[in-house]
């Protein structure tokens, strides 16, 4: 009787999720900045997805940047919203024949291509010490990465970001420039 009558199967569209059941991440960033120190530092920082919807995705990240010398002392809190559009490459889906989004993957990743999820976001939230020792700064920046699924709810996460935040070190406050390579894990 099933194969007689017609399929009723209805396609699904991509369906709002909050805090999705499997958000965490934690990275490890390699740092070099050009103010307050000019100097290269391990960061860490750890992060939760709290929206997702299809390809966009909404974390939010807590980073902790710390450096001793025998000559200052620095610690930095940062908080910010990471806006992510992961598979952005398939927006070159044309011509039909021969994708370039296809040959892009395959250039990148081999093969892989099917695995990963690459991303390009934004960031915007904030950072204490900012304007002076006692309150906050503003962060802005982007970044571009990629995702490796390795198991069911478990993949690494590499990426390259950049940002510009206030910052007061020493008695003075700036901007800096600040180049991260991250390379995590998500579960």
């Amino acid at each position: 009787m099933a194969t007689t009558s017609p399929s009723r199967a209805v396609a699904v569209e991509s369906v709002p999720e909050f805090f999705p059941l499997r958000p965490f991440n934690f990275d490890v960033s390699f740092n070099q900045r050009s103010f307050a120190p000019d100097t290269r530092v391990i960061a860490a920082q750890a992060g939760l997805t709290a929206f997702r919807y299809g390809n966009l995705e909404v974390r939010t990240v807590y980073q902790y940047y710390s450096q001793h010398t025998p000559t200052f002392e620095t610690d930095q809190n940062s908080l910010y919203l990471n806006p992510r559009w992961n598979n952005f490459i398939d927006i070159l889906d044309f011509p039909k024949d021969n994708p370039i989004n296809r040959m892009i993957r395959h250039i990148l990743f081999g093969p892989l291509e099917d695995r990963v999820v690459p991303y390009l976001g934004a960031l915007g939230g904030g950072t204490i010490p900012g304007r002076d020792s006692n309150s906050p700064g503003y962060l802005y920046g982007g970044q571009v990465g990629v995702r490796f699924p390795i198991a069911r709810g478990f993949s690494i996460d590499m990426g390259l970001q950049y940002m510009r935040l206030e910052i007061h070190f020493q008695g003075n406050s700036d901007l800096s420039e600040q180049w991260l390579f991250t390379t995590g894990v998500r579960f």
